[in-house]
């Protein structure tokens, strides 16, 4: 068991990272896209930073989290299951148990889809190599929102599933032969208790699943019962959400969008988790 999982690796997660390693506990942290720092042309307002550009900065904090010994690993965090006094964190098939976990992961884009959210467990995946088994010999959907969707479907149907390809990219010529194309992108998921279909624009496709490859999972998607204030997590002074436990920092607990904010909402989290955790070991 690790004492805190770190999900999203930008300003606030290195931030989180470096700061609970101050306090002497053990941290993992995922990621598997850039950050929007990276790609400012420039940044003034950070203090101590000044005339510089987001990549510089992003390799400061790299080189700093890295001197500490926190490498920053590959994977999306697809569920968070509480476990009482820790959670099973499910970075795409992989399971880690963690006393505390920290959202960080940078303003959401994710945008559900009717019906994703209701039958989500029941058809609905965000991980072809988590669920993939149960839909063998069934029809599955695949839809491509991130660059190992096709690498997924392919491991789909080597595994006995029948799988439909949904993309507004053109048709890959890595895609298997097998796998039947459809352009288009999804607009509903159809079902009352379990999946029955998905709509790709005016084409209803029957379907026992529909696997869901974004690259980020929606945050109140990845805990049930996670409190949200519109696209944003709701969080207390100590950035901890309505889930003991669980954490957020960053540009996804709101505004002002800013680096600095982000930073030191990161050290919150982490020395409050800390703090926990040591509560814990006295009793």
């Amino acid at each position: 068991m690790v004492d805190i999982v770190v999900i999203g690796a930008g300003p606030a997660g290195l931030s989180a990272a470096v700061n609970a390693v101050t306090r002497g506990k053990s941290v993992r942290v995922f990621s598997n896209r850039d950050n929007y720092l990276s790609k400012a042309e420039r940044v003034d307002n950070h203090l101590g930073f000044y005339n510089m550009s987001g990549k510089e900065l992003m390799d400061k904090f790299r080189d700093h989290a890295e001197a500490m010994n926190i490498r920053v690993e590959e994977g999306k965090v697809v569920n968070i299951l509480p476990m009482g006094e820790s959670f099973m964190v499910n970075i795409n098939g992989e399971i880690e148990e963690a006393k505390k976990v920290i959202l960080s992961m940078g303003v959401s884009k994710v945008k559900e889809i009717p019906g994703e959210a209701n039958l989500l467990g029941s058809g609905v995946s965000y991980c072809a190599t988590c669920d993939g088994m149960l839909y063998r010999g069934k029809n599955a959907v695949v839809w491509d929102q991130s660059k190992d969707a096709v690498e997924e479907a392919n491991y789909l149907q080597s595994i006995g599933v029948n799988v439909t390809f949904v993309s507004r990219n053109p048709h890959s010529e890595e895609l298997s032969k097998d796998i039947q194309y459809v352009f288009g992108t999804l607009t509903q998921v159809i079902g009352d208790d379990v999946v029955k279909a998905v709509k790709a624009g005016e084409e209803t496709i029957p379907t026992d699943a529909v696997f869901m490859l974004r690259d980020a999972v929606a945050p109140a998607s990845l805990i049930d019962g996670l409190k949200m204030d519109g696209n944003f997590i709701s969080v207390d002074r100590y950035m901890e959400t309505n889930i003991d436990g669980v954490y957020a920092a960053g540009d996804i607990t709101g505004k002002p969008l800013q680096l600095s904010k982000a930073v030191s909402e990161g050290l919150i989290a982490a020395q409050h988790a800390a703090v926990e955790i040591d509560k814990i070991k006295e009793n």
